[in-house]
């Protein structure tokens, strides 16, 4: 659920009508191709649908219930949640990008079943409450092995801090419960970046990310996929529909602090983007 939708909103439109301005459309020469250029800012937001599979271990290291998110624990399915991205040209064939996700959901339900959740039991008929986050922040570096002013083709490899958090809350007359487990991990991933210039006002962008590692109690993966069409509305600036797919998988095996998180989370995105 976004929270801060209103200051995103009052950061964007200031840029985006900074841009407009400043962007003249007369010229057909100042529409020069997009894989020429040096910097890009996307800001917009994301109608993500998401499935959630989670199990959190007891601190002694007795496996806790698996359970899926949005049927019992009521957490929401879908929501709308921003997107940030920045790309920097740092020579013709060369390119770093910083990409911002974060996820924060809510849910609540009224157990059917007994679960284990870290160090208690949460019982039949407990009015639960949930909270689940994901934070994503990730750098990845791009060389162009096919250049030219019409395609772009990339090989990539990057590195993406994640953060996944969850809390489990039962207040009633009788039981007062507050359990919370956090995993977090630099996961690394590979992959391919593409940039197709259809028109001088259409492109089409593409990017496919994925890798598994294990890293000392620490098995994850991760897998990034989006794919978006452009219209370049003044030479600077593009508006932009698509459609983005992030996966995340952390599991870890860590004695006093042992849990599965499975992230799905997909849907249509829309944005705008500058670039320089």
């Amino acid at each position: 659920m976004i929270t801060n939708h209103g200051s995103l909103a009052a950061l964007a439109a200031p840029v985006l009508l900074a841009a407009l301005a400043a962007a003249p459309a007369h010229a057909d020469d100042a529409y020069f191709s997009p894989t020429n250029e040096r910097v890009r800012i996307s800001l917009g937001a994301m109608r993500v649908s998401s499935t959630t599979t989670l199990r959190v271990d007891s601190s002694a290291g007795v496996a806790g219930t698996t359970v899926n998110g949005e049927r019992d624990f009521g957490l929401d399915g879908s929501d709308w949640e921003p997107k940030f991205q920045a790309t920097v040209r740092v020579a013709k064939r060369q390119r770093l990008s910083f990409d911002y996700f974060t996820l924060d959901r809510s849910g609540s339900a009224t157990l059917g079943t007994p679960i284990l959740f870290r160090d208690v039991a949460l019982l039949p008929g407990d009015p639960l409450r949930t909270k689940l986050s994901l934070r994503s922040f990730g750098i990845t570096y791009g060389y162009s092995f096919w250049h030219s002013e019409t395609l772009e083709i990339a090989g990539t490899v990057g590195v993406h801090a994640t953060d996944v958090s969850a809390e489990a809350r039962v207040q009633s007359q009788t039981r007062h419960i507050i359990q919370t487990e956090d995993q977090a991990g630099p996961i690394p991933t590979l992959g391919i970046d593409a940039t197709w210039v259809v028109s001088k006002r259409f492109y089409v962008d593409g990017r496919a990310q994925y890798l598994k590692v294990n890293i000392s109690h620490l098995d994850g993966s991760l897998g990034i996929y989006e794919l978006d069409v452009l219209y370049r509305y003044r030479p600077n600036v593009s508006f932009a529909v698509g459609y983005s797919d992030f996966t995340a998988n952390i599991t870890s095996s860590k004695r006093s602090e042992g849990g599965v998180f499975d992230f799905t989370t997909k849907g249509p995105q829309m944005f705008f983007r500058i670039a320089f």
